[in-house]
């Protein structure tokens, strides 16, 4: 099935370049049966492929061809939003701005519906709870065990990062794990963390075939490099 990949305005500029990435993004990739993945999941992986690479650009051209595709403006707030503990704002605030820029023009009355679970006081333990239900009974109270100098830190990957995003409705708890492993496969350099979030997705039901899928429809928008280091990644997670 081809897709969209808006490259009308190179047409005529860039004929030859449009033709073959078109040909690849649009029609090869989706089509390939080894990389096939459902219609939403693939517009999730690209929009957070997006974000951890940074391609803004590209971001609108797919958000708006996912929200034609099914994709609810809640959920693409969801995998921004989350982002945000994975990438930072100074990456993520760009985005954010294109996000609700693009459903204004849609017509989407903003703010939208809220989907926070938690408050400011039950965010740590809930957000202690998902990393126990992703990583196992070694994560309770992980910033009480490590380093005491690190001890903060460890509390903010639970009230932050999980407490005020996992805990978040919107989307599942196996579709927040991908979405988190794109942002991570995508910005590169994170091979530790991309291996231990593979993990995370197999923990959730996820397979290795799921992963490698997952990752083949990534290469269009994030490039070989990253890809290759990403399916090592998967296969260290797998053993």
């Amino acid at each position: 099935m081809a897709l969209t990949t808006d490259m009308t305005a190179f047409e005529q500029t860039d004929p030859e370049f449009a033709e073959r990435f078109s040909h690849f993004a649009g029609t090869e990739v989706p089509g390939e049966p080894a990389a096939k993945l459902p219609a939403r999941e693939r517009h999730l992986v690209i929009l957070a492929a997006l974000l951890g690479c940074q391609g803004v650009d590209e971001f609108r051209v797919q958000l708006a061809d996912a929200l034609d595709d099914g994709v609810t403006p809640i959920e693409a707030r969801e995998v921004v939003y989350q982002a945000t503990a994975y990438l930072g704002i100074g990456r993520v605030r760009p985005f954010l701005s294109a996000l609700n820029e693009v459903l204004a023009k849609r017509g989407v009355e903003l703010p939208l519906a809220p989907q926070a679970t938690t408050t400011l006081d039950t965010r740590l333990a809930a957000g202690n709870q998902k990393q126990i239900d992703y990583f196992g009974e070694g994560m309770r109270e992980s910033w009480a065990n490590g380093p005491a100098e690190r001890a903060h830190i460890n509390r903010w990957l639970a009230d932050n990062c999980f407490g005020d995003y996992y805990t978040r409705g919107g989307l599942s708890d196996e579709d927040r794990e991908m979405v988190t492993f794109c942002y991570i496969a995508a910005q590169g350099g994170c091979e530790p963390q991309a291996t231990a979030h593979a993990g995370g997705n197999l923990n959730l039901g996820r397979t290795k075939d799921f992963l490698y899928r997952v990752v083949s429809q990534m290469v269009p928008y994030i490039g070989y490099p990253r890809s290759l280091n990403t399916l090592t990644c998967v296969d260290n997670a797998a053993k």
